[in-house]
């Protein structure tokens, strides 16, 4: 059903001359000032931790946000959607994957795109020791994916209280957005993310002697390797290829049953192909499927604005106001 043909997003800043320019910029010079998080530390069902971070302001209504690939509550896209909800009545919680939080979690896995069962004790935390009366779930890139797995995985059984959900710059089909990092203009990403992920896969490999080949990890250079060797063993799957197919979201998206906004920029460097659910959106009633030309990865800045458009239009969608854009109807 609806496919949003004429987003309201654009121009970028006239500096920003390109996708990769959209992405970069904000990622390291976006702060947000103001946004005071209260920590809490919840446990998990095998014994491992989840730091969440709350940003309360007394509401009846939460919205919860899940972050991005080696991200965290700290990144300003997190901090940006706190600030805007908080400022319109709502309470927000930002939790941060296991190993995110500043601190090693405690168990053997550590996170990854499909890591729905992390946001499902989260909700279930949440939902047993607070009064709220209504939840909405905003998720961006990897936290994007993990939200929609997990609307999709509960269908039907999804909590009622859980009235909406929005993602962006999100990777629906997780193969294809992995192919992005095997383009020689996307090396940068590609090496900024196997810094991190080798670092931390290397604080588990000596917190569990044995679990991971060391020699190895420090010759990885690609992530077909990374991801066979390490992410897939850890987390009990066959190699890079089945890990990647097993958790993608679009396994699970066609159960989603509650109004979710997708938000994937048509420039955005590290999303491809059936990361563009164009086919599912045209038949389904709950997927609004909203591809902007322009906006980069985690992008969508605007001129003289503390918030993007992103942000905005999260917050327009959770909230129902009428779309202030063509939706045409298949």
């Amino acid at each position: 059903m609806p496919i949003i043909y004429q987003s309201t997003y654009g121009p970028p800043p006239k500096l920003l001359v390109n996708g990769h320019l959209e992405t970069i910029y904000p990622s390291i010079f976006r702060k947000i000032e103001g946004v005071k998080y209260k920590r809490e530390r919840i446990y998990t069902p095998d014994n491992d931790f989840l730091d969440i971070d709350w940003s309360k302001v007394g509401g009846s209504k939460l919205l919860i946000i899940s972050h991005g690939l080696e991200g965290s509550s700290d990144r300003h896209y997190a901090k940006g959607l706190a600030k805007l909800f908080n400022h319109n009545g709502y309470d927000v919680l930002a939790w941060n994957n296991r190993s995110c939080s500043g601190e090693m979690n405690q168990g053997p896995i550590l996170y990854h795109h499909g890591a729905s069962y992390d946001l499902e004790t989260v909700f279930k935390y949440v939902e047993g020791t607070q009064p709220y009366e209504e939840y909405y779930l905003a998720g961006i890139s990897m936290g994007g994916a993990q939200t929609l797995k997990y609307l999709g995985e509960k269908g039907l059984d999804l909590d009622p209280k859980i009235k909406r959900a929005a993602v962006y710059s999100t990777p629906c089909n997780l193969p294809a957005s992995a192919g992005t990092l095997k383009e020689k203009g996307n090396a940068f990403y590609k090496n900024r993310f196997l810094v991190k992920l080798k670092a931390k896969m290397q604080l588990k490999g000596e917190q569990y002697p044995g679990l991971v080949d060391m020699d190895l990890l420090k010759k990885v250079k690609d992530f077909d390797t990374f991801d066979t060797h390490f992410t897939a063993k850890v987390h009990g799957f066959k190699d890079a290829d089945n890990f990647y197919k097993s958790v993608s979201a679009d396994n699970w998206m066609e159960n989603i049953q509650i109004p979710t906004l997708i938000i994937n920029a048509l420039n955005d460097p590290l999303l491809a192909g059936k990361c563009y659910p164009i086919e599912l959106a045209k038949k389904h009633t709950e997927i609004h499927l909203e591809m902007p030309k322009r906006g980069g990865h985690t992008g969508f800045l605007v001129k003289g604005q503390e918030f993007t458009w992103a942000e905005y239009r999260f917050l327009d969608f959770i909230i129902g106001n009428k779309l202030h854009t063509m939706i045409e109807e298949f």
